[in-house]
């Protein structure tokens, strides 16, 4: 029911309509509940602050979602996500991103350079192309014959910092786990469609050429309009081994709170995978009423919440507890 509906249903029962209480009960909370924003880890608040404005002027959900990203993605606050990412071991910031809308389409983009928005990217692979999944130099060609700019990503404060581990590090084959914090962002919009997007720089100090999870359709992120839609973040690699975020909403299809569907999903990544202190995988859910889960490997994962409720940063369930 649109607002302005609703305001004219409630303004009746002040004037002694006899419409039933528990049914307006009902349309208070579907109003609650739609539209409702949930983003990982604390700078999901730069997402949602962005985003929530345009669901509450009755913008599309994915045109939210990828405002609210391409706002993480500009922030140099934030080390793992675009501009002022940090770089690989060889000092290429390399970046990855997916999409999903509430159709299941879906496009995604791998090993990007010198583009600061690759989730836009991503949905333009996803709308101008047959395909889903552009990477490296032709990702980059795509992205510049549509009017993307060309930019260096690597900032000289990043740059100092990887001159610095390169030292210290002497270019060893052994995985940086320094940070690997995705920003994926799920987002149930006014006309109650779900969708859903997720784009990082990896894994600091990672090896030339690798890719993780976030540009995986299945892995890093998966919508599905009827039931569903669950994102990823952590150690990319134990994500793809387990295609997560479809098996959430696989779990949430067959009947599963978004909750739960979460729980099932990281005690699957737990029994198939060697966890040490380190090993972090976060999933948030959301399902077509807006109810939503979260759940993580170990503790320290958080998101962020933005309904007509609440506007928090929220700490998520975890399997496994690690002192500090």
């Amino acid at each position: 029911m649109e607002r302005r509906k609703f305001i004219k249903a409630s303004g009746m029962i002040v004037a002694g309509s006899t419409m039933d209480r528990t049914m307006l009960k009902n349309i208070a909370v579907n109003q609650a509940r739609s539209p409702r924003i949930i983003s990982t880890w604390n700078f999901g608040a730069i997402a949602n602050n962005l985003a929530w404005p345009m669901l509450l002027s009755g913008a599309r959900g994915l045109d939210a979602i990828e405002a609210g990203a391409r706002a993480v993605e500009s922030d140099l606050s934030v080390r793992t996500v675009g501009y002022g990412a940090y770089p690989d071991r060889d000092g290429h910031v390399t970046l990855d991103a997916c999409i999903m809308d509430e159709h299941g389409n879906a496009g995604s983009v791998t090993f990007l350079e010198g583009i600061e928005h690759p989730v836009s990217v991503a949905r333009m692979v996803m709308e101008k192309t047959p395909h889903v999944m552009l990477s490296g130099e032709g990702a980059y060609q795509f992205a510049r014959e549509n009017g993307f700019p060309k930019k260096d990503l690597l900032t000289p404060e990043i740059k100092a910092k990887w001159e610095e581990w390169k030292i210290k590090h002497h270019y060893t084959s052994t995985a940086n786990i320094e940070n690997h914090d995705t920003i994926g962002i799920l987002c149930l919009d006014e006309n109650n469609n779900l969708s859903g997007c997720c784009t990082t720089s990896g894994l600091a100090y990672k090896m030339h050429g690798r890719v993780g999870d976030s540009p995986i359709i299945g892995a890093a992120l998966f919508v599905d309009n009827e039931f569903g839609a669950a994102v990823c973040t952590g150690l990319g690699e134990l994500v793809m081994r387990n295609l997560t975020s479809f098996l959430v909403v696989e779990q949430m299809r067959q009947g599963a709170t978004p909750q739960k569907a979460c729980e099932y999903a990281i005690d699957r990544v737990i029994s198939r995978s060697k966890i040490d202190k380190d090993t972090q995988v976060g999933v948030i859910a959301m399902d077509k009423k807006g109810n939503y889960g979260a759940y993580s490997v170990l503790n320290g994962f958080n998101y962020f919440l933005t309904d007509w409720d609440h506007h928090r940063l929220i700490d998520a369930k975890s399997r496994l507890i690690v002192k500090s």
